[in-house]
């Protein structure tokens, strides 16, 4: 997936360069007038600045110790915005909110379940075939054996540990096994708590905004509040929408390319892609290691066994240089370096769900730094 985001505000810095019109007019670089250019008011007092980090590490940590309830509420709010569209149209059409919500919820578990049904024949077959294959394949890459060890060795060094100490490969198909079945009850706790949240959310979700202009004291404080809302939900539904269409596209043309290429089980070679595409940069990087791995299996260490990898990189430079920019590019642009420190340290706090979280967190934080005038400094410097 291309480097993503959201939609940025055409803001300049105060440094930029003016030009006299005919009229006398003073215009910025972006051909707008002086007194039209965005404020972007700095802190001037240190207090604020301490005390803005302060309340910015009390609130990571928060984040941190309880990420078991976290998790799911945002997982929920992201969901909330990828389905409020569908619950808006079922109203149009006169369906009760909550009838529409319930709808919703169930789309989500019967496409869950759909793609349960279809990938367990292809998993189990996989999870069969692997014990046995897996041998083979790190018989043919023995010689590439102490290459692996001396980065292991090197990783380890630095405090990373990626693998055990035999064989060519540092990861044993038994032990991935073993992580993903002993997590599925947990999964499926977290799945039925976010679904729970979610439904509330899609019913009573507008409450909070309704409340929170009641408190406000000022009108203008009021609409301000509401247009922030109205933006934020637009602009990520809109985002979340386009990102998933575009996934779920990529996911395709990769179980075609399985397909084309002979090996067993498509559809969970492109639920695979499908998923991986939602973390930047690093899911795809990853997506080109499994499709190696996948052809070495099925092909053994012979030149045909690059080519799922290979189209499947081509198929992600095509979405990411060609699809997405041109889907997107226009409304939605965050700096690329900014994308990839909140994925790596959304990964830290919250592990593999928080990097798939990322740019929707990022994007909520440029969305709304823009719109509100003490923050509007950070969140240009989050544009791309």
């Amino acid at each position: 997936m291309a480097g993503p985001a959201i939609e940025a505000p055409n803001q300049r810095s105060v440094q930029e360069q003016e030009w006299k019109t005919g009229d006398g007019t003073a215009l910025v670089a972006d051909g707008r007038s002086s007194d039209e250019r965005v404020e972007m008011p700095l802190p001037r007092h240190w207090n604020t600045i301490f005390l803005g980090g302060l309340f910015l590490l009390a609130l990571l940590a928060c984040l941190y110790v309880a990420r078991d309830f976290v998790l799911p509420v945002v997982l929920a709010v992201m969901l909330k915005l990828l389905l409020q569209p569908v619950v808006r149209l079922l109203e149009r059409i006169h369906v009760p909110r909550g009838l529409g919500a319930l709808a919703a919820v169930l789309l989500v578990l019967a496409v869950l379940g759909g793609l349960g049904s279809i990938l367990s024949g292809p998993a189990a077959a996989w999870a069969k075939q692997l014990p046995q294959e897996w041998p083979k394949l790190q018989e043919h890459l023995a010689s590439v054996s102490g290459a692996v060890r001396r980065l292991q060795g090197l990783a380890g060094h630095i405090g990373v540990h990626i693998g055990g100490s035999g064989g060519a490969l540092p990861f044993q198909p038994s032990s991935i096994v073993t992580v993903v079945l002993g997590g599925t009850g947990a999964v499926a706790a977290r799945l039925l708590e976010t679904l729970v949240i979610l439904y509330y959310l899609l019913v009573f979700g507008e409450t909070f905004l309704r409340r929170t202009v009641e408190i406000l004291p000022r009108f203008q404080d009021k609409r301000e509040a509401v247009e922030l809302s109205l933006h934020v939900e637009r602009d990520l539904s809109a985002y979340l929408v386009t990102i998933t269409a575009i996934n779920a596209v990529v996911g395709c043309a990769a179980a075609l390319v399985m397909w084309v290429c002979g090996v067993p089980g498509p559809p969970l070679w492109g639920v695979a892609a499908f998923c991986l595409n939602f973390i930047p940069y690093l899911g795809p990087f990853f997506g080109v290691l499994l499709f190696l791995v996948v052809g070495g299996i099925v092909k053994g260490l012979t030149w045909v066994a690059l080519l799922p990898a290979g189209l499947y990189l081509a198929i992600h430079v095509a979405e990411g240089e060609v699809i997405t920019p041109l889907l997107l590019a226009r409304r939605f642009t965050i700096n690329p370096v900014a994308v990839m420190l909140s994925l790596t340290f959304w990964f830290w706090m919250w592990g593999v769900p928080g990097a798939v979280l990322a740019v929707p967190v990022l994007a909520v934080i440029k969305i709304v730094s823009d719109r509100l005038r003490p923050l509007r400094a950070f969140g240009h410097l989050l544009e791309g």
